[in-house]
């Protein structure tokens, strides 16, 4: 089992190095700013654990900004843990829908979040909005289930 979770981590780091490249792909071609949600959703989460971020000004936005990074990360490499112990179990679809399942699982993992904490409403989305996050966690879930998959 641990063979397993350590593989789905790895799995999960080469999809989130895929989601980071597509993600800063697409701020560079459309000049578009990073998304301050990831850094919000761990203010909130800490605050709400009795752990408020420390600092002030410029240190305290740098400190969240490096923290919602790192969450990121931290979903990429849990879900492709989870998606290596279901593998295990015997769940294994086909490349196609196994990939779009695990991008659709570690897109839930992220907007859940956020948007019951407040930080953002996907019902308020745009359609940009909702390609700018879709594609990405598409393209990690399809690198994490390959990478998963016996030969992939």
């Amino acid at each position: 089992m641990l063979r397993s979770v350590v593989r789905g981590c790895a799995a999960g780091a080469a999809g989130t190095t895929v989601l980071n490249a597509v993600t800063y792909g697409d701020m560079a071609l459309r000049g578009r700013a990073s998304s301050q949600a990831p850094a919000r959703t761990v203010e909130k989460m800490a605050r709400s654990v009795g752990w408020p971020v420390p600092g002030s000004g410029d240190d305290r936005e740098n400190r969240l900004a490096g923290l919602g990074a790192l969450a990121g990360i931290a979903v990429g490499l849990g879900t492709g843990a989870a998606v290596a112990l279901a593998h295990r179990a015997g769940v294994r679809p086909p490349w196609w829908l196994g990939g779009a399942a695990t991008g659709a699982l570690a897109m839930a993992a992220t907007d859940l979040p956020m948007a019951r904490l407040g930080v953002s409403d996907p019902k308020s989305w745009s359609a940009t909005d909702w390609v700018s996050d879709a594609v990405p966690h598409l393209m990690y879930g399809l690198v994490t289930y390959g990478v998963l998959r016996p030969g992939g």
